[in-house]
């Protein structure tokens, strides 16, 4: 992971794309509205079984890409976020026996 931030580090600095937070993370919360645009539509909005074009993957790419920068922003270690949320979904797992949050 710290390889991939490092990687669009690089980029971002490179093309001069080096953004607020704030606008990294409406860049996020925009391309997670793409992908489920192109999953809602592939689905027939819920009607029928996925049929997932191959543009999704370029949009979970964009989404992966804005959440490392996004990240990266914030001098955010992914890998180290990553294993907090993964103790915490299993510490709820033992005491609940589920990861979600009961909201």
């Amino acid at each position: 992971m710290k390889d991939l931030q490092k990687k669009v580090l690089g980029f971002v600095r490179k093309y001069n794309l080096e953004y607020s937070p704030e606008t990294s993370t409406l860049d996020l919360v925009s391309e997670i509205g793409e992908v489920a645009k192109e999953i809602l539509k592939s689905t027939d909005y819920g009607k029928a079984p996925p049929k997932i074009p191959e543009e999704t993957k370029t949009e979970i790419g964009d989404v992966f890409y804005s959440l490392i920068a996004l990240a990266n922003s914030l001098n955010i270690d992914l890998e180290e976020a990553l294993e907090l949320v993964l103790k915490k979904y299993e510490k709820r797992i033992k005491e609940k026996g589920s990861a979600e949050s009961g909201r």
